[in-house]
């Protein structure tokens, strides 16, 4: 067999298993009654942290089409609660109360607070993704800054010891995103379930033991953090690319 033939054999095999996982994945969860198969994605995150108990109050951002609500329910019971929030409404799951609207925005965030009544959140549990422009630089970085504005607006919500999940894709800003939520928790780390895919650059980041007494009076502001690091960035880029407009000329100093 040829080098070429050898390299295009290895491509498809490699995709042929990526699908059979993904199918697989895919059977299971309508097999177990879920709607999606990212429900054993938060499955193998529950099994591995413990991210939720019994009787737990939970925050499910992203949580169309209601798969991982469906897990979050399982996890803290008839006492807990949980709450799903999502541009893309779902059809009712038992045991939670959803809801239509943007995280991001006052009114979607004053609902939430008025289902909480109150209550301190134990575990935000984020799967949320934006709208994919094509343009990898720029839906990197707005991935990141909705991750970003989650964070703002939940941290002040999430009781003393509570953990935070969300997806993440691998690239710019993650390492910056992960120095500025660091100071609040005792334990930050990325970690990829087995039921992602494998070509995929989406990674989990687990946030345990959350510490509010460190969040100060006006809150965390990494979305304001992110945006310094982003402008940062592309500073250096910007001296990095510049080419000098001289040259260094040697003087003969013999003929002097």
């Amino acid at each position: 067999m040829s080098e070429w033939r050898r390299h295009v054999f290895d491509i498809m095999s490699d995709r042929w298993v990526q699908d059979h996982q993904r199918d697989s994945w895919r059977r299971k969860a309508v097999a177990e009654g879920y709607r999606a198969r990212s429900a054993f994605k938060l499955k193998q995150i529950q099994a591995r942290f413990e991210i939720m108990e019994e009787g737990d109050v939970v925050l499910d951002v992203g949580a169309h089409p209601g798969g991982w609500t469906q897990v979050a329910v399982e996890e803290v019971g008839e006492q807990g609660v949980v709450i799903g929030v999502d541009l893309v409404s779902s059809k009712p799951v038992d045991g939670a109360q959803l809801l239509v609207g943007d995280i991001t925005h006052p009114q979607t965030q004053d609902r939430i607070l008025d289902l909480l009544d109150g209550k301190p959140i134990n575990a935000v549990i984020s799967d949320i993704s934006p709208d994919i422009t094509g343009r990898w630089e720029m839906d990197q970085a707005i991935a990141i800054d909705l991750v970003a504005k989650v964070f703002d607006f939940a941290l002040p919500l999430l009781c003393a010891g509570g953990k935070f999940i969300t997806k993440l894709f691998q690239g710019v800003g993650v390492d910056d995103l992960i120095k500025s939520v660091k100071p609040y928790f005792s334990k930050v780390k990325r970690f990829s379930p087995e039921a992602s895919r494998n070509s995929s650059s989406e990674v989990y980041l687990v946030c345990l033991n959350h510490k509010p007494w460190l969040a100060g009076r006006d809150g965390p502001d990494i979305t304001g953090k992110m945006e310094i690091a982003f402008n940062d960035s592309e500073e250096e880029e910007e001296i990095q690319t510049v080419a000098t407009g001289f040259r260094v000329v040697r003087r003969n100093t013999e003929s002097e």
